[in-house]
């Protein structure tokens, strides 16, 4: 339990600080090496850069990347 607190922790402060991510509403799930991005982002920059910041945390094996991009 103790590895999925600190996966989740490490992946929310990896998305929290990017300053590409700051102003999105993100959501996210991470159990045993798998994340799911889940919310919206203004674009697929935004997408694909949150993508890869989690891809980059420790303990990430697997990223399912379902954000939606909102072109408003």
């Amino acid at each position: 339990m103790q590895n999925v607190e600190n996966l989740q922790l490490r992946v929310e402060s990896t998305l929290s600080s990017n300053p590409y991510l700051t102003q999105q509403k993100l959501k996210f799930e991470a159990n045993r090496g798998r994340v799911v991005l889940r919310g919206v982002v203004n674009s697929f920059f935004q997408k694909q850069m949150a993508q890869e910041a989690v891809r980059h945390v420790e303990g990430v094996e697997e990223v399912e990347n379902n954000l939606e991009v909102d072109w408003v």
